[in-house]
């Protein structure tokens, strides 16, 4: 078997999986099922210094992926140090407390949650240019407590220029990326919005983000020398793995866990642990950060035919379905072929191909 396990801070991690601040991670019943699933770590639900009033309804699946109104906890942070924190610490699994909004908010919540937590993670929901209001709130933990604190950053900002300014400002890590939007789905019958927000916005999360928060956590990853959690579209242990080769310490994952339970965080700690051993590396080391060693540093304009794997094929002709130049068509045999002189190297159909039939170069 090989070692998945991480050292974050001066945390040791059982493995790199945990859930994001969310309703999977709503209160202490919900930890210890994320335990019971094989988290490597607890992230607590978000909470500011007052109770979030959510709008309803606030969660529906959408094609491709997941849209939500969700807020901050629904409950105060009285009713967190006094129920939730204290049990959610008896579990024996590190423990990230998760905090908004306002610097003077963060300030004052450090100071309460102290006792119950071995890291932070501020979210502010910033979506402007200017860098202070992230800046600020990490001051204001960094001035109330020694432990590690991390901040969240929203994908619709410049992820370099936000990155590299919590750094500076003293953040311990980086968190990416928090839901995108705002986005709107309706009924097609009624017309009506499916999140019951007052405008009917809501944010997008899920499968369809995680090329966007891929990127992000690249980009970060790129930028600054401090840990980067990856998060955002992440449901199987192959999403898992291509956020650590792009660099991530670890990953986090919600939408997953909403739509397939606790037991996901577990199933994708298997499947990374599998790929480790198929592809013979002994640890997460060997891998992180491979992307970017491997990244361009140009652009390629050289058509590339894809390379054929004829045992593979299975003349599903999917590949021929999808392809916008008529290159590909099956022969005698049933087997792909591929016109070179029509093939303009797009790369569509070795994304497509379900039995690795194709491959580029």
């Amino acid at each position: 078997m090989a070692d998945i396990s991480v050292k974050l801070f001066d945390l040791t991690l059982k493995n790199p999986v945990m859930p994001a601040a969310g309703p999977p991670i709503k209160d202490a019943e919900m930890a210890k099922k994320a335990k019971d699933g094989g988290t490597g770590a607890i992230v607590t639900k978000t909470i500011s210094t007052e109770a979030a009033e959510v709008p309803r309804p606030n969660m529906a699946q959408t094609r491709g992926g997941f849209m939500n109104t969700e807020l901050w906890s629904e409950m105060g942070p009285d009713h967190w140090l006094k129920n939730e924190y204290p049990q959610i610490k008896e579990l024996g699994l590190p423990v990230i407390v998760g905090l908004g909004y306002s610097a003077e908010q963060i300030n004052e919540l450090v100071k309460k949650t102290e006792p119950y937590a071995d890291a932070f993670e501020l979210s502010t929901h910033y979506l402007g240019s200017d860098t202070s209001p992230v800046v600020k709130s990490i001051k204001a933990a960094k001035k109330a407590t020694d432990k590690p604190v991390m901040v969240k950053l929203s994908p619709q900002i410049d992820i370099p220029k936000f990155a590299k300014a919590a750094e500076e400002a003293g953040a311990d890590g980086l968190v990416l990326i928090n839901s995108f939007g705002p986005t709107l789905d309706f009924n097609i019958e009624s017309g009506k919005p499916l999140m019951g927000s007052e405008d009917g916005y809501g944010w997008l999360s899920g499968e369809a983000i995680f090329p966007l928060a891929l990127r992000a956590v690249f980009q970060a990853v790129k930028t600054v020398d401090i840990p980067v959690l990856a998060v955002g579209g992440i449901s199987t242990g192959e999403d898992a793995v291509k956020m650590i080769m792009a660099g991530a310490s670890a990953v986090q994952t919600c939408t997953a866990a909403i739509l397939k339970g606790p037991k996901i965080y577990g199933k994708i700690a298997k499947e990374i642990n599998d790929y480790l051993e198929e592809h013979d590396y002994d640890n997460l080391d060997q891998i992180r950060g491979l992307a970017q060693k491997a990244a361009p540093e140009k652009a390629n304009y050289r058509t590339k035919v894809p390379e054929i794997i004829r045992e593979s094929c299975t003349g599903c002709r999917l590949c021929i379905t999808s392809c916008v130049y008529d290159a590909n068509y099956l022969d005698d045999d049933n087997k792909i072929v591929i016109d070179a002189a029509k093939c303009a190297g797009c790369g569509l159909c070795v994304t497509r191909c379900n039995f690795d039939a194709l491959k580029l170069a």
